[in-house]
């Protein structure tokens, strides 16, 4: 068990990390949230019948009354029309405020439960219990949550942290291949932006059966990266915009196609490079730097590009939430492991498109 603290004052909580963890949830979920009498596990259709029954009996052997809200699975469902018929089952199930919601699923899964969570009655408890590389080692962690518009990625939300994470790495194990290198561009992420040896530790790896023997290393080093930046900007006022690396372009890429042909970590891929390698030309980046970034990426078969002119999508970034007035922050690397905020005039967006 690797335990990774996020001091958040009276918001303060605990990632836990271990192989086999899930049955030992509904104990550990009683003993946080004592005044508990009820548990509604949000999942989707994916992850629902592989986990959604080991959890229930989990938490109904510690005492609570449980209830299953369970979405279509994919970027699709969350929108606020399905918000609106999770709140609806939430209060259908007798749900109180110190009840809990456990979220169960990839990132899509945590950001609506946890905003339904943040929602109901003005908010309940929530616990995060990410089944997907992408959620165990980013989206699970820091307390965002949201839901998609029509006019872009997750630009209706809130800040509302859980009360725990708790990590399985042994739900891993029914990952498919590109979901497994899906969440592993996060990862890829972090290296480029806090940590060079990281970054060097998943470009060596020999394969995914490597890669999956090491994976609690890799998340327990992701999880800390983050914790220690939420913990100096919660918000996402400063520091904690270099997660963003490749997200203002991998989110545009995302919605341009309707989120059914890029996964989210594709994304990500694709920006990292596409901005990594204009300013390595601008010189503000060390030459070099964007070919070590597409070879990793190329090793675990992540785009680097999107296949599409990216003057057509210029309108989806300029509803990017790191856009302030007329000026955007874009995250670049001063060097492998070492991010850093660039505010620029939106005029200047597409010379670092290229």
């Amino acid at each position: 068990m690797q335990t990774i603290h996020v001091d958040l004052g009276e918001h303060a909580y605990d990632i836990e990390i271990a192989a086999g963890l899930l049955p030992q949830v509904g104990a550990k979920v009683a003993q946080l949230l004592p005044k508990a009498r009820k548990a509604a596990i949000i999942s989707d259709t994916n992850v629902a019948p592989l986990y959604a029954d080991k959890l229930q009996k989990s938490l109904e052997n510690a005492g609570l009354a449980v209830c299953q809200i369970i979405i279509e699975a994919g970027e699709q469902s969350k929108n606020m029309q399905v918000l609106s018929d999770v709140l609806e089952q939430l209060a259908a199930s007798g749900m109180t405020r110190s009840d809990v919601v456990l979220t169960l699923g990839g990132g899509v899964v945590g950001d609506l439960g946890g905003f339904a969570a943040a929602s109901f009655m003005r908010g309940v408890a929530f616990v995060q219990i990410p089944t997907s590389l992408l959620a165990q080692i980013d989206s699970s962690v820091g307390g965002k949550v949201a839901v998609d518009l029509k006019a872009g990625k997750n630009l209706a939300g809130a800040f509302y942290q859980p009360k725990a994470v708790f990590i399985d790495t042994e739900l891993l194990a029914t990952l498919s291949t590109r979901f497994l290198h899906d969440g592993l561009a996060e990862a890829i992420k972090y290296g480029c932006i806090k940590d060079a040896a990281l970054f060097e530790k998943i470009a060596a790896y020999a394969d995914d059966d490597a890669l999956l023997a090491d994976i609690g290393s890799i998340v327990a080093a992701c999880c800390a990266i983050k914790a220690r930046i939420v913990e100096q900007d919660e918000f996402d006022t400063g520091l904690r915009m270099l997660l963003n690396f490749g997200h203002t372009l991998g989110h545009a890429v995302e919605q341009h196609f309707g989120y059914s042909y890029f996964t989210h970590g594709e994304g990500v891929a694709i920006g990292m490079y596409q901005l990594t390698a204009r300013t390595e030309a601008m010189g503000i980046t060390p030459q070099g730097t964007a070919e070590r970034i597409r070879t990793v990426l190329t090793k675990y078969n992540l785009p680097c590009d999107a296949g599409v002119e990216k003057s057509l999508l210029l309108d989806t970034m300029a509803k990017d939430k790191k856009k302030n007035g007329n000026s955007i922050t874009l995250i670049v690397l001063k060097q492998l492991g070492e991010g850093a905020l660039q505010k620029i005039d939106w005029q200047s967006v597409p010379e670092y498109l290229g």
